[in-house]
């Protein structure tokens, strides 16, 4: 019954798509992905065509793959959207914006392919995961975390991490996913600052942005707490997130949280390299 009416063929135009899809034990259905999805799940990489991604779909590349399910997830471009239609596939479209969103998300994927207790399984362990850390820091200091996903414009990331920041033991500032400014930023003086930008992966210029603002006087900076997440460890609404938690937690309070990967500090010195508080000079 299973194997009869579920999808075989899948095309994942989303890294969070294919990283779930993984996460499920369904991999080997993905026929296509993009070369985002390959850098957050290389297993993805082998023997699959490579295509374009939800914000530069294209239906020929789609239709190549003759897929039976075609996953895209905002953000969209209206031709974008279009050219999905086009191929005439069925589409499902994700817009997650909450931890919740993400766990629905989750337990979507997993019933269309059926395997929805694997499903539940996967969104219950990223749930205990989560809650384990927020146990650990719930007795910590509450240090004010700007955390952002884009630097031009400036833009706050998105509502999945700042309940991540929070569980963290940080208080995020500033409306999650909105654009703001670097006087808004300086204005609220944060005590970590932390740069995860889209496609970036760790190679965001932590110590140019962070002087071509005029933010050298913030208190994060002065006290060395400016780091950089890599990208898919927040910016991929699936299981990576967990890692991500720990990369904030450790830059949020580095006294209490070890070394993670995906973590780097201005100046290249990692955050357990130095005392709470010890400055960059």
């Amino acid at each position: 019954m299973t194997s009869l009416h579920t999808p075989r063929r899948i095309v994942s135009l989303q890294p969070s798509a294919t990283v779930i899809l993984q996460a499920i034990g369904q991999l080997d259905r993905l026929v296509a992905c993009t070369r985002y999805c390959v850098d957050v799940c290389p297993e993805a990489a082998s023997g699959r065509i490579i295509v374009s991604d939800s914000w530069s779909a294209d239906a020929a590349q789609i239709n190549a793959a003759k897929p039976d399910l075609v996953i895209a997830a905002v953000p969209y471009q209206e031709k974008s959207v279009t050219e999905i239609l086009k191929t005439g596939v069925r589409f499902l479209g994700l817009a997650p914006r909450s931890l919740a969103d993400i766990y629905t998300d989750i337990a979507s994927i997993a019933g269309i392919v059926g395997v929805p207790d694997r499903g539940h399984q996967v969104a219950e362990s990223m749930d205990a995961a989560i809650n384990d850390v927020r146990k650990q820091t719930a007795g910590l200091p509450r240090h004010q975390v700007f955390c952002e996903e884009w630097g031009k414009p400036l833009i706050a990331s998105q509502g999945w991490v700042a309940e991540l920041v929070q569980a963290a033991g940080g208080e995020f500032l500033g409306p999650p996913g909105k654009q703001t400014t670097a006087d808004n930023v300086f204005a609220e003086n944060p005590h970590v600052i932390i740069a995860a930008w889209c496609g970036a992966g760790d190679r965001v210029p932590l110590e140019k942005i962070m002087r071509d603002r005029g933010w050298s006087s913030l208190s994060a900076v002065q006290a060395g707490r400016v780091y950089c997440i890599r990208d898919e460890l927040l910016n991929t609404p699936a299981p990576t997130l967990i890692a991500g938690l720990h990369a904030l937690a450790a830059a949020i309070h580095p006294e209490r949280f070890p070394r993670v990967a995906g973590l780097r500090g201005i100046a290249g010195v990692s955050p357990e390299a130095r005392s709470p508080g010890e400055a960059v000079v």
